[in-house]
C-alpha cells in the first residue's frame, strides 16, 4: 500500500488514526456532536501551520462493517466526512484495521525517507463489541504493540458505554468517559496535544493539556 505515492513534504510526520463507532446506538445527539467535533478538529489544525504540515489523519469507522473512509493524509488535503450510523459494533475489527494502517504507513515513511513521531490510535465508542468479536485477542495485540512503542492508544467511551468491556481492550492508559455533549472540546484537546507533539524533539518531556474540559471524571 502507498507504493508510488510521493510525500507532500519531508516534515517529520505524526499519524493519528481515528477509529469511530457509527453503530445504531450512536444515533441522534452522539453522531451529531461527533461530526461537529471532527469539523472543529480540522479547523483547529489548519490554524497551526507546523501541525498542518506534519499531522496525517486516517479515519476508520465501524458499525456492522469496517470502512477506512479516509486514508492517511495531511489535514488540508481532504474534506472532513460527515458520518451516519448503521448496524452493530465490530469494534475489534475496526481497531485491527487501524493497526494495519499504522504499520503500512510507517513502512511508507521509511521507504520514502521520512521521519515520524510515534503514531496514535484514538478509539471512540458508546457500545459493547459484538459477541463474536475477539476482545481478548485484541487486548493482547494492543498491549504488546504499546509496550513495543509501536503506537500510542487512547480509548474514549461515550455515555452508556461498558467501561469494564472497554478496559479489556486497553487498560494502560485506561479508557476515559467522554461527555456526549463535549466532542468538540475533546477534539480541541487533541489538536492542542498534537500541536505540542509536532513541535517537540526526541527526548523532550511533553506536558499535554489537562483533560478536565471533556471527560466526566476528575483527573
Amino acid at each position: 500500500m502507498f507504493e508510488g505515492v510521493s510525500p507532500e513534504n519531508y516534515e517529520q510526520k505524526c499519524l493519528c488514526v481515528l477509529v469511530l463507532d457509527v453503530s445504531g446506538s450512536m444515533e441522534g445527539e452522539s453522531i451529531r456532536e461527533l461530526n461537529a467535533g471532527l469539523r472543529a478538529f480540522q479547523q483547529e489544525i489548519e490554524k497551526d501551520f507546523v501541525a498542518s504540515q506534519r499531522l496525517e489523519i486516517s479515519i476508520v469507522t465501524f458499525g456492522s462493517k469496517i470502512e477506512c473512509i479516509q486514508e492517511p493524509a495531511l489535514i488540508g488535503n481532504f474534506l472532513m466526512p460527515s458520518l451516519s450510523v448503521y448496524g452493530s459494533t465490530k469494534l475489534v475489527d475496526g481497531v485491527r484495521e487501524a493497526m494495519r494502517i499504522v504499520e503500512n504507513r510507517k513502512q511508507w515513511y521509511k521507504n520514502t525517507g521520512q521521519t515520524y513521531y510515534r503514531p496514535m490510535i484514538v478509539l471512540i465508542t458508546d457500545g459493547e463489541p459484538d459477541s463474536d468479536q475477539d476482545v481478548a485477542g485484541l487486548s493482547q495485540e494492543v498491549s504488546s504493540a504499546i509496550n513495543a512503542k509501536k503506537f500510542m492508544f487512547y480509548a474514549l467511551g461515550v455515555q452508556g458505554y461498558n467501561h469494564q468491556k472497554l478496559l479489556q481492550v486497553c487498560s494502560t492508559p485506561p479508557p476515559l468517559p467522554l461527555d456526549a455533549k463535549k466532542f468538540s472540546e475533546f477534539f480541541r484537546w487533541l489538536s492542542n496535544s498534537i500541536g505540542i507533539i509536532t513541535k517537540s524533539t526526541e527526548g523532550d518531556r511533553l506536558a499535554l493539556p489537562p483533560v478536565s474540559d471533556w471527560t466526566q471524571i476528575q483527573m
